[in-house]
C-alpha cells in the first residue's frame, strides 16, 4: 500500500512536491486553505493529484504518513500543530527533495544578499558549462526539477522558513552570508532562535563539505565558536585578509581556495556596492571549490546581470538618479544600499515593519540622507526614530506621490532612491509589486 503524502500550501513549492510525490509512488493529496492559482489548479487535475481549496479538512491531513509545508504555514498554525501533536513528520520541500537526488548540493542562505550571491553563483557554473539547476527560494520548484530533470548541480537559495523543517539536508556547500534581525515576528521575537533557524545549514555536513561564511559578522563568528562545525571553513570578508577564504583588498577580489588563487578588479565589474563585494567573493569561493577555472569565472563575473529590485537604476532624469530597491525588505538592506552612494539621498522606506532597530543605519542617513519620504499607512514608528535626524520628513500612501516628492526635494546630483526595510504587503502585492508601481512612476515623472 503506498505511503500518503499530504502537501500543505499551493504554491511553486508545493505543486512540485506533490509533483515528485507521485513521481515516487506516493499517494498524494495537496491542501491549500486559500485559492489555487488556474495553473497550478491545472496541472493537478491534469497529473491525477487530489487536492482541496479554500480549507484544510483535518480528517483528510492527519491520516498522512508524511507532510511537506510550504515556507508560508508557521509550525505555530494550527494545522501544524495538530501534526506535531499525532507525531506526523513534517518537513520542508527542500528536504523533501534533496532525499530524491544525487545532485551535488549548493546552499546559500542569509538575511541579505541570498537571490543575487545565488543567481551570481549559478551563472558562473552555467557559462562554465556545468549542468546546474537553480531553485529553493528562487526559479523552479526543486520538488519538480528534481522529479523531471537530472541536474549535476543545483544552486538553492534557502530561507529561514525552509530551513526550519529539514532533517537531513546536507548540502556539499553551505554559504551564510549574514545574519541580521528579520522576519522576527515569525521567531517569537527572538534573534537566537531566528539564527538557530539560519545555522541549520550546516547541522547536517560532514568533513568533506564546506562552509562558506561572511567573517566580518559578529553573530556568525560568535556562533562558530559556541558551535561544533564538521566542515570545511572558508570566511569572507570585506574589512581584512584572510589566510585562506575570500577577500576585498584595495579594489581587488581576492579568493584563495585550496591551492588557487584567484583576482579580480571589483571595479569592472556590473554589481557594485560593499554588499555586491561580499556576494560576488562569495560566488567566486564556490566556483572555485566547484572546480570552475579562473578565465570562465572571470568572464561570468563581467557578463552576469542581476535580478530586478536590487539596487536596479530606473532613470536619470533632469540629474537625478531614481534607484529601485525594492528588495530591501529589512534595515541590513538599506544599511548596504545607503553605503553603496556618495550623493545626498532622498530616501523612499516604509511598510509592514518587521520589529526592526534602525539604529543600524542611524549614522548613514545622519551622514547622507536629505529627506525622508514614509510610504504606508504603519508610519509612526519611522516618523519617530527619524523626526529630527533628517531635515525633512514626508508620509503618503501613493508611490506616485512619493516619487513626485521626491523630484520636488532632489538637485542634479542627488538620489531617489526606494529601499523600504519592511515588507511590502499593506499597499503592495509583494516586493516585485512595490518595485514595479515605482518603475511605473519614474517612468510617468520622466515623460511628464
Amino acid at each position: 500500500m503506498s505511503k500518503k503524502l499530504v502537501v500543505l500550501g499551493g504554491g511553486e513549492s508545493g505543486l512540485g512536491a506533490a509533483i515528485l510525490g507521485k513521481a515516487k509512488g506516493f499517494d498524494v493529496f495537496l491542501s491549500d486553505r486559500g485559492k489555487l492559482n488556474d495553473h497550478y489548479r491545472k496541472e493537478l487535475t491534469e497529473r491525477g493529484i487530489s487536492f482541496e481549496e479554500e480549507m484544510h479538512t483535518d480528517a483528510l491531513i492527519f491520516v498522512a504518513d508524511i507532510v511537506v509545508k510550504s515556507p508560508g504555514i508557521p509550525d505555530t498554525s494550527p494545522i501544524v500543530v495538530g501534526l506535531n501533536d499525532r507525531r506526523i513528520p513534517v518537513i520542508s520541500e527542500i528536504e523533501f527533495a534533496a532525499r530524491y537526488t544525487d545532485a551535488k548540493l549548493i546552499g546559500i542562505t542569509g538575511s541579505n544578499g541570498k537571490t543575487t550571491t545565488t543567481l551570481l553563483t549559478y551563472h558562473l557554473l552555467k557559462n562554465a558549462g556545468f549542468n546546474v539547476g537553480l531553485a529553493g527560494n528562487i526559479g523552479d520548484s526543486f520538488a519538480w526539477q528534481v522529479a523531471e530533470k537530472h541536474y549535476d548541480y543545483y544552486v538553492l537559495e534557502i530561507s529561514s522558513f525552509q530551513l526550519d523543517n529539514i532533517i537531513d539536508f546536507k548540502p556539499a556547500i553551505a554559504v551564510l552570508l549574514n545574519i541580521t534581525p528579520d522576519h522576527l515576528d515569525r521567531y517569537g521575537y527572538s534573534f537566537q532562535n531566528y539564527v538557530d533557524s539560519k545555522f541549520n545549514i550546516v547541522r547536517n555536513q560532514t568533513a568533506e563539505c564546506h562552509f562558506i561564511y561572511f567573517d566580518d559578522s559578529e553573530v556568525i563568528t560568535s556562533e562558530l565558536v559556541k558551535r561544533s562545525t564538521s566542515s570545511q571553513l572558508w570566511p569572507v570578508s570585506i574589512s581584512h585578509t584572510v589566510e585562506k577564504g575570500a577577500y576585498l583588498e584595495g579594489n581587488q577580489l581576492i579568493s584563495k581556495i585550496k591551492d588557487s588563487v584567484f583576482s579580480q578588479d571589483f571595479e569592472s565589474l556590473p554589481i557594485q556596492g560593499p554588499h555586491n563585494a561580499i556576494n560576488a567573493l562569495t560566488a567566486i569561493a564556490i566556483a572555485q571549490l566547484a572546480g570552475v577555472e579562473a578565465d570562465q569565472i572571470r568572464e561570468g563575473l563581467v557578463t552576469f546581470r542581476n535580478a530586478p529590485h536590487r539596487l536596479e537604476k530606473v532613470a536619470h532624469i533632469e540629474g537625478v538618479v531614481y534607484v529601485n530597491d525594492s528588495k530591501a525588505t529589512n534595515v541590513d538592506s538599506v544599511f548596504y544600499a545607503l553605503g553603496s552612494f556618495n550623493e545626498p539621498i532622498i530616501l523612499i522606506a516604509g511598510g509592514v515593519d518587521k520589529g526592526n532597530d534602525y539604529s543600524q543605519i542611524l549614522d548613514l542617513v545622519k551622514e547622507k540622507v536629505k529627506g525622508l519620504i514614509i510610504l504606508g499607512p504603519k508610519y509612526e514608528k519611522l516618523k519617530h526614530y527619524f523626526e529630527g535626524i533628517v531635515p525633512q520628513v514626508y508620509i503618503t500612501q501613493d508611490i506616485q506621490d512619493a516619487v513626485a516628492q521626491g523630484k520636488k526635494w532632489a538637485v542634479p546630483g542627488d538620489v531617489v532612491l526606494l529601499s523600504p526595510a519592511c515588507a511590502s504587503f499593506d499597499l503592495f502585492k509583494n516586493y516585485e509589486d512595490r518595485g514595479d508601481q515605482f518603475k511605473n512612476a519614474v517612468e510617468k515623472l520622466a515623460n511628464s
